[in-house]
């Protein structure tokens, strides 16, 4: 939002010493353009929030919101799908998000691209899945096809300080996120005889 906000000052600028000093008035033909085009980018960017929230590398509108009071939680979706059996399965995620909402959390969920082939044979986009878990779009993040979601999410827990839901040890990551060592960061989880099991409980309940 800054660089829009300092673009429209030199634009203006430049309108104003068109239309007042003699001899730049064909300052005003690109000044005036630039004033209407900073604009609309500082009024889109107002819309969508400012700068708040996590966003996504460059292509992507998207982000994740936390408000103040939230004590947030973040969800491998695509890791949660396959606790079941092994296999993708929208169930398992509704319930860790029912599991964890009782708990306190406000639960977010970012998914790889294939998550909506995986469940329905499809391409789901963030409102889409939202819709199938119960929650709103700014609690849901697809990434973009050919990204991969890891360094999304852990980049999403570290601004938002959240940990995160999944049997991942995102080992890969481990030199620029040496978090996920920290116990209780990664929050595991299964299903054993008395159904959904999550460490997330243990922690809480110590």
């Amino acid at each position: 939002m800054l660089v829009p906000l300092l673009l429209l000052i030199l634009s203006l600028s430049g309108l104003v010493a068109a239309l007042t000093l003699p001899g730049m008035t064909d300052l005003a033909l690109l000044a005036g353009p630039c004033v209407l085009a900073c604009l609309i980018l500082l009024g889109r960017a107002w819309l969508s929030g400012g700068d708040a929230g996590v966003k996504t590398p460059p292509g992507r509108g998207f982000r994740l919101r936390r408000r103040a009071a939230d004590r947030m939680i973040l969800i491998d979706g695509s890791n949660v799908l396959h606790w079941k059996d092994n296999t993708p399965q929208i169930d398992p995620l509704r319930q860790v998000i029912v599991r964890v909402t009782a708990l306190g959390y406000t639960p977010a969920v970012v998914f790889d691209a294939n998550a909506g082939y995986l469940i329905s044979g499809k391409y789901q986009h963030d409102k889409a899945l939202g819709d199938l878990l119960g929650l709103p779009e700014d609690r849901v993040m697809v990434v973009q096809k050919g990204q991969p979601a890891d360094p999304i999410l852990l980049a999403a827990a570290r601004e938002m300080g959240a940990r995160i839901v999944t049997n991942d040890r995102y080992r890969d990551w481990a030199g620029s996120h040496p978090e996920v060592q920290k116990p209780g960061f990664l929050v595991r989880g299964a299903y054993r005889d008395d159904g959904l099991w999550l460490d997330l409980e243990e922690t809480v309940s110590a």
